[in-house]
């Protein structure tokens, strides 16, 4: 006797769903963390039932961790797609830095989502396989750029790939979520195209300087 496999339109549905399900919770957890998010307007926003999500995602803090791990994946594959490795070493290095600055730029949920991840201590982090695999080869992929730098005679020898990634995450990362106060602070609009030009290039200068052997040309 044949057995029949699932039909391929039940599949495809329960893919969707939680594509859904999983769109609207980034959304409810950008906007009010794990502890303020409501189950209930997720499933609203995904035009599904409490029940479904809980069947795909266990509970609340399962799916906030799902949440945690796509994001992260978004970027580090994002990242991958740069062919880092086809550019010269200052060439690859400036385009990583900008790259990190558009996307924070572009995705102001996923620096939310950090700020929450971190009032948790990441402990939805510590127990994620998948943010150790990406977060690995992420750090690989930058300590292979280094290594052809010094190679080149380009960079400086023995950078750290982690604590280059650290700040050139925290230039950026700093500036957006600090971005309101900063305006009232330092008595300019930190946003205005001019404004967000003038720090891009601020930003691949020091990076440059940090890493590169000689200074970069003015203007780049």
């Amino acid at each position: 006797m044949t057995v029949k496999s699932a039909p391929r339109p039940r599949i495809r549905d329960a893919e969707a769903t939680q594509a859904r399900i999983l769109a609207a919770a980034k959304k409810e957890f950008a906007k009010s963390g794990l502890a303020g998010a409501r189950v209930d307007v997720i499933a609203e926003r995904a035009k599904a039932n409490k029940r479904m999500i809980y069947h795909y995602f266990n509970s609340k803090e399962d799916l906030f961790q799902r949440v945690l791990e796509d994001a992260y994946v978004d970027i580090r594959t994002a990242e991958q797609k740069l062919d880092l490795d086809r550019l010269e070493p200052r060439e690859a290095l400036e385009r990583l830095v900008r790259f990190t600055w558009d996307y924070y730029l572009k995705n102001p949920e996923f620096l939310t989502l950090v700020n929450s991840a971190n009032l948790h201590k990441a402990r939805h982090l510590k127990k994620s396989q998948t943010i150790e695999q990406v977060s690995r080869r992420f750090v690989g992929m930058v300590g292979a750029l280094l290594d052809r730098g010094e190679k080149s005679g380009d960079f400086r020898a023995g950078i750290d790939p982690v604590q280059l990634n650290i700040t050139i995450a925290a230039i950026g990362y700093y500036y957006f979520t600090n971005r309101f106060s900063g305006s009232i602070i330092f008595q300019r609009d930190l946003m205005t195209p001019a404004a967000l030009e003038e720090r891009l290039r601020f930003n691949v200068e020091t990076i440059l300087r940090l890493v590169c052997k000689t200074e970069p040309p003015a203007g780049k």
